[in-house]
């Protein structure tokens, strides 16, 4: 089948590429003309990414092949001040800006028509974001700080120079998560659709530079399962619903729920993640309004509630543990990475300049999910953007096909808290002498895709 081919093909090309996202780790929207509008999409149905925004608008779309690539470049930054080295004599502060800055990101979607009031389609998507790469040596060999938080694990790498983590070379995580999504929809009178997708997941992890943790892990494994042992692979699945209702000429409703996907754990990474490598993608859920008051305009506003709270490895509080280190990683209550579930607001505006032309402007404005007692364990996945800026638009080449452009950018955002060193050395660093840890990050992506109907 044409369909699926292609879909194996961008799985492919999804796995070589990292995907990142700006919501959390999810994307501000899916499909080139939702990005352009700051991602509302739930009562739009102008493209075949209705499974990853809304099953039940794939029946109004069409025959239809879209497919599209963004270029995503993210800039993060990690620092730490007015820290105390252990016997008070200098610092452990240190400065750096994450390596790897541009990435692309794949997407498709594919629609056919069963007859007028059925179809069936599928939506490759990915989401990410926790991917850091510090070059590490930012703190100097010897640093005494970093010496004694290496003499608790058995993977010690003293004297260093050490990373901004006190651990050997670079620093940083990698987390892509790929999503094929088998779509049917269908209608159930003039004015309504239900439809369903099957989200079959694919997700990849690696770490590296985190040595200094080896004695945290539940069973004192050191490296064995927590740094610098390759790219582990996970599987899983979920499943996400919609209806949409036109409501008369002007209005359309919309709203979709996706289930939480189980993913089979990381195993090399079982002293890392809470539930011995467990990683879920969380639960997630969207409504959705658009309002057409003539033909060359729409508006549209949608609400979206991620769930990360309700999956360990991403909520618990690296506080877990408190100054206790053995057995604080790895275990079902251990540390995590703290992130709240969030609500996202996104504003879209679409304009039918003439025949040919359509542009398009939006906002996203999303929850952060750190608070600043997870700075710095958040050293390592910095997604505390909040406002999204976007731009696009849409030329017809022909009267099948159409060519669509969208841009984001993510306006600077920074949080700060106290570093998490004075807790992890309790009995060589007093209250503060850890400073305080800032991370920050910036974004900008611009897109191309190509849309062919049948």
């Amino acid at each position: 089948m044409k369909s699926t081919k292609l879909a194996v093909l961008f799985a492919a090309a999804g796995l070589s590429a990292s995907a990142f996202a700006t919501n959390g780790y999810f994307s501000h929207g899916y499909g080139m003309k939702a990005k352009g509008m700051g991602g509302a999409a739930t009562a739009m149905a102008h493209d075949a990414f209705g499974g990853a925004n809304n099953p039940a608008s794939m029946v109004w779309a069409g025959d239809r092949l879209d497919v599209g690539l963004d270029l995503f470049s993210p800039k993060r930054k990690a620092s730490r001040s007015g820290s105390i080295n252990v016997g008070g004599v200098g610092n452990f502060d240190f400065e750096s800006d994450s390596d790897s800055t541009l990435f692309y990101v794949p997407e498709l979607g594919y629609n056919k028509m069963l007859g007028w009031d059925m179809a069936v389609g599928v939506t490759v998507y990915g989401n990410g974001g926790m991917n850091t790469d510090y070059k590490g040596g930012e703190i100097a060999a010897a640093n005494a700080t970093c010496n004694a938080f290496n003499g608790m694990s058995p993977i010690t790498v003293a004297p260093g120079p050490y990373n901004g983590l006190c651990g050997g070379g670079r620093l940083g995580v990698d987390l892509v998560q790929l999503i094929v999504a088998p779509t049917f929809s269908m209608k159930l009178n003039k004015n309504h659709s239900v439809g369903a997708s099957l989200l079959i997941g694919h997700q990849q992890f690696k770490a590296n530079g985190l040595h200094g943790f080896g004695g945290y892990t539940a069973a004192g494994s050191g490296a064995a399962g927590l740094t610098n042992v390759g790219r582990d692979k996970s599987n899983g699945y979920g499943l996400r619903i919609g209806w949409m209702g036109k409501l008369n000429e002007q209005f359309t409703l919309g709203a979709a729920y996706a289930t939480k996907m189980k993913m089979s754990k990381f195993d090399k990474y079982k002293d890392l993640f809470a539930e011995q490598g467990d990683f879920d993608i969380p639960e997630n859920w969207n409504i959705g309004l658009s309002f057409k008051p003539n033909e060359q305009w729409t508006l549209a506003a949608d609400y979206q509630r991620i769930n990360y709270g309700d999956v360990k490895s991403i909520a618990n509080p690296s506080t877990n543990g408190g100054a206790t280190i053995g057995g604080t990683l790895g275990c079902d209550n251990c540390r995590g990475f703290g992130w709240s579930s969030i609500d996202v607001v996104k504003l879209g505006v679409e304009y039918k300049y003439n025949g040919n032309l359509t542009v398009r402007a939006g906002y996203n404005r999303s929850e952060n999910p750190i608070q600043g007692r997870d700075a710095t364990f958040n050293i390592l996945a910095p997604g505390v953007v909040q406002d999204h800026y976007t731009l696009g638009l849409t030329y017809n080449v022909t009267k099948d096909s159409e060519l669509t452009v969208a841009y984001m950018h993510a306006a600077k955002k920074s949080v700060s808290g106290a570093s998490l060193f004075s807790t992890w050395l309790p009995a060589v660093m007093g209250s503060g002498a850890g400073g305080t840890d800032k991370i920050e990050m910036y974004q900008d992506s611009i897109g191309v895709g190509y849309s062919l109907k049948f």
